[in-house]
């Protein structure tokens, strides 16, 4: 089963390119989910969801929506006494879990988290943490696309985060990997020139892909599909909602699916 969708939904620089003018924000998601059957939340890095906001998007869903969720940055990126804030995350889950709207959780790592032993250290206390719930890791650095790497991950049912990004020096290549039963794709745009040295957090990711560079993602998306239970497919190329088109051009590549409307 392949879910095409984007990461996030939640843009007021969507209001005019897709959601129509007028529309409440409360309805965003309304509207969203007539062509989409996935999101990605990323309001949960920076903060733990509450029980009563997650319980607003499942009603606001059909039953056959799925959710998944980027990691708080205290459980990937400060990484210092934060036991407390995992079990918070965990329960705030409950919601997803009971409705079956539950993906899985993304935990993206900063370029900073270096491939070593205390980074395979610290990818064991994740997976403890999290109990048996689905876990996709999407690393940063290039150091992490090694044999080894790929091993761990499926001795510890971890999930690996296939992205498309720019060509750039120490970043993670288009490599396609499946090591648990979820598959999972980044589409951050190719914008090179910004990816570095930007004054506004958008503007890395304003970026419209071409056909072609989508079309060679045809059979990697294919390939993971056919190794795993469930293949998460996101848009990250968010700015003016760039990605809303991103999503719709990947889904178009597999003729077989039905569309969402």
């Amino acid at each position: 089963m392949i879910y095409f969708g984007t990461s996030g939904f939640s843009y007021k620089d969507w209001v005019g390119p897709y959601y129509p003018q007028g529309t409440p924000r409360s309805e965003w998601l309304e509207f969203y989910a007539r062509d989409f059957n996935v999101t990605e939340l990323n309001f949960s890095y920076y903060r733990v969801p509450t029980k009563s906001t997650l319980e607003r998007l499942v009603a606001k869903t059909p039953d056959d929506f799925l959710f998944t969720l980027k990691a708080h940055q205290d459980m990937t990126h400060d990484r210092g006494a934060n036991e407390s804030i995992f079990a918070e995350f965990v329960e705030s889950l409950e919601p997803l879990i009971q409705s079956g709207k539950f993906g899985c959780i993304l935990a993206q790592f900063p370029w900073s988290f270096r491939a070593g032993k205390g980074g395979l250290d610290y990818l064991r206390i994740v997976r403890d943490r999290l109990d048996d719930l689905p876990v996709v890791i999407e690393f940063r650095n290039r150091d992490w696309i090694t044999d080894r790497t790929f091993e761990f991950l499926r001795e510890n049912d971890l999930g690996f985060c296939c992205v498309d990004q720019p060509r750039l020096k120490g970043l993670i290549p288009p490599v396609t990997e499946a090591t648990s039963s979820i598959g999972y794709v980044r589409f951050h745009g190719r914008n090179a020139k910004k990816w570095w040295q930007h004054d506004e957090a958008w503007e890395r990711y304003d970026y419209t892909y071409s056909e072609e560079e989508l079309e060679e993602w045809a059979p990697k998306i294919s390939k993971l599909e056919e190794n795993t239970e469930k293949t998460f497919i996101f848009a990250n190329n968010h700015w003016q909602g760039q990605a809303v088109q991103t999503a719709r051009q990947l889904r178009m590549l597999f003729p077989d699916l039905e569309p969402r409307r």
